[in-house]
């Protein structure tokens, strides 16, 4: 049976059926309509005024990289300038490869490109040397939490490096990074439920009542964030970088298995299939969500160490660290009765005892420049 005619331009021949509407449309088509789905998004919702600096979180995988494409489409009509910036966590034999497939894009766009590294920032930590650590506490599970807040915390140092003003990336909306979902969402409407379902199954009250919205405009000091894909379904941004031909990186990270979020994906695509519309519903679903006045968190104030957002004395990217440096990582995610203020063991660091400074991220170089350096 030959395929319809587009129901866009009814010249050619339709491509796909729109997963969620059915619309049967050719693949020029879709990608238009795709592209003008993004920014109705980003202008109904103001996510992004004109004359912003946007930061692109770039991990080389389809999200990250539909989005940086459909943001440069979208570049001159909303009046922004786009600053790509990457993180190196640290991940042998997975990591370098992500990085090759950003590096390819940012030359094939013309886009500038930053590299951080969690090394350069977090004391010489990279995400082998936390898993190793993480592995003989019996949580190798944790793996996703600590990078998840690190993550966000490196992103936001390569913003301020290239001097941003805005963060594009698919994290959640960005009260004090201790505040945050400990699992590390994606940009799409499937990430986002995925979340949902586990602050629910978690039983996170906190963390549900602050999981809508398209994004967040900044607080004490954190650049404003926004989730433009948020409401595109994972199969649709597949389709996107299909049509488009996109080069992106689609290796899971080695330590993905080992998370929660695989639960929740599954369950997801189990409710996805008695209802089509599980998705987006939860997506709304999360919009509307309010705690009771007595349920509400206190305001947050600032941690002593870096003074960013906290809800207690050490942000959690500081309270995970200090974790580490103390030799008791399952302490530093609240597994301890002991908590973050335990005494460490002779010649730690304790709770209390200032962190020695960081080291910076390294001047902008030239792309030659070796890794955690502005490529």
């Amino acid at each position: 049976m030959p395929a319809p005619q587009c129901a866009s331009c009814h010249k050619a021949r339709a491509a796909l059926r729109r997963p969620r509407s059915g619309q049967a449309l050719c693949g020029t088509c879709f990608c238009s309509a795709f592209e003008a789905e993004v920014l109705h998004t980003v202008v109904a919702g103001r996510l992004l005024p004109r004359g912003a600096v946007v930061a692109v979180g770039a991990s080389g995988g389809k999200d990250s990289t539909v989005l940086a494409h459909v943001l440069r489409e979208l570049a001159p009509r909303l009046g922004v300038s786009l600053q790509l910036v990457a993180v190196d966590e640290g991940i042998g034999g997975y990591r370098d490869a992500a990085l090759a497939a950003v590096r390819r894009q940012a030359a094939r766009w013309e886009l500038p490109l930053t590299v951080v590294a969690y090394k350069d920032l977090f004391g010489g930590w990279t995400m082998d040397a936390v898993a190793r650590s993480t592995a003989g506490s019996g949580r190798s599970r944790s793996c996703c939490t600590f990078c998840g807040v690190l993550r966000r915390r490196a992103l936001e140092e390569g913003a301020r490096l290239v001097g941003a003003t805005h963060v594009v990336t698919g994290c959640p909306p960005a009260p004090p990074p201790d505040l945050l979902p400990i699992s590390a969402p994606g940009h799409n409407a499937d990430d986002m439920a995925e979340t949902l379902l586990m602050n629910f199954l978690r039983g996170d009250a906190g963390r549900l009542a602050r999981g809508g919205g398209l994004g967040s405009p900044g607080e004490g000091g954190a650049l404003p964030r926004c989730r433009p894909l948020q409401l595109a379904s994972q199969k649709e941004v597949v389709l996107y970088a299909h049509f488009r031909r996109l080069d992106y990186f689609s290796e899971e990270c080695v330590y993905a298995p080992e998370a929660f979020r695989g639960h929740a994906r599954h369950l997801l695509k189990l409710l996805e299939a008695a209802r089509p519309s599980a998705v987006l519903d939860l997506v709304h679903s999360a919009e509307r969500l309010a705690l009771a006045p007595a349920a509400r968190p206190p305001p947050p104030g600032a941690c002593s160490r870096c003074g960013a957002l906290a809800s207690r004395a050490l942000c959690q990217a500081c309270a995970l660290l200090d974790g580490l440096d103390r030799g008791r990582p399952r302490l530093a995610i609240g597994k301890g009765r002991g908590g973050r203020d335990e005494a460490g063991p002779p010649g730690s660091r304790g709770g209390s005892e200032p962190r020695s400074p960081r080291p910076s991220p390294a001047p902008r170089g030239s792309h030659q420049g070796a890794r955690g350096a502005c490529e």
